[in-house]
């Protein structure tokens, strides 16, 4: 390209993963005018995020004021919906949202290394996995960040940015000013099992789980109630964990509990039931709650 790499006002975002988490980056950076590349392996996939990216696109407006309405068509009319990773061969940032398993996520990094450009920044979105890791699999180590974006990405305002042991100074700037140019604030934080939101999430939200599995609170219903009404917080631990995926819960547990080889992270065993008989929460339509 022309210009010198990270200086445009709008780049072109590559997004791999079009499940929760993809659908929502993949909205939130055409939402403010950049070009985006949505990959995934599944048609049906791609099919969905792009029904679901046009339905929250008149619908959070709704919920949250401060958000601009755009017509739908528009925003979706910016998004390339390929199951070819060749096309992120145009990306200026590659946000990457598989599944929270390292080893997928191991196997990915070295065919994003060979298909996209030498300035391309990699950003990793993951709840658990190393960052330093991941980077070692690629030929631009100084090029791997962690880029933590809460669901639903649209409408959390704050990023949790991971610097990896080798991620440059250039390209934690380059990754904040990109979040900024879609109205995000970000808060680096350096590389370590679960950075700081997971670490202290996924060990509340298991010992929550823990406390319904053990009989110590009747329903998920009085757990989040005292959680919102006592403590002033906009969710309890178990709808919050139904939002997440109880799956990805699990995942980053899991991940969590291998790295640091601490008890205190072993999944509770009703977790581990429910995402066996696929009640993965929200996206399942059921998990602690009932969805419609």
């Amino acid at each position: 390209m022309a210009e010198t790499a990270g200086t445009r006002d709008k780049e072109t975002i590559g997004v791999v993963g079009a499940g929760t988490m993809g659908t929502g980056v993949a909205h939130l950076f055409a939402a403010a005018g950049h070009e985006v590349v949505l990959v995934d392996t599944a048609e049906a996939a791609l099919e969905k995020s792009r029904g679901l990216i046009e339905r929250n696109v008149a619908f959070y407006p709704l919920v949250d004021a401060s958000l601009p309405r755009l017509d739908p068509a528009e925003v979706t009319g910016r998004i390339v919906f390929s199951t070819d990773h060749g096309d992120l061969k145009t990306s200026d940032f590659v946000v990457e949202n598989v599944t929270e398993k390292r080893e997928l996520k191991e196997e990915l990094y070295p065919l994003l290394d060979e298909i996209c450009p030498p300035h391309c920044v990699f950003g990793v979105n993951t709840s658990a996995v190393s960052i330093t890791r991941l980077a070692g699999r690629t030929g631009r180590a100084d090029r791997v960040i962690g880029t933590h974006v809460m669901n639903p990405a649209p409408l959390k305002p704050l990023v949790e940015v991971i610097r990896g042991t080798h991620t440059s100074a250039a390209t934690v700037e380059r990754t904040q000013a990109l979040f900024r140019s879609a109205g995000r604030d970000s808060i680096v934080v350096n590389d370590a099992p679960g950075f700081v939101t997971n670490r202290v999430m996924m060990l509340t939200v298991n010992e929550a789980i823990f406390l319904l599995h053990e009989g110590v609170a009747d329903s998920a219903a009085d757990v989040d109630r005292l959680f919102k009404d006592c403590f002033g917080h906009r969710m309890g631990p178990l709808a919050t964990a139904d939002l997440i995926g109880l799956d990805t819960v699990l995942l980053s547990l899991e991940v969590i509990h291998d790295s640091l080889r601490d008890s205190k992270y072993r999944p509770c065993p009703l977790l581990t039931r429910l995402v066996d008989a696929g009640l993965h929460g929200v996206k399942t339509g059921r998990g602690f709650y009932a969805y419609d």
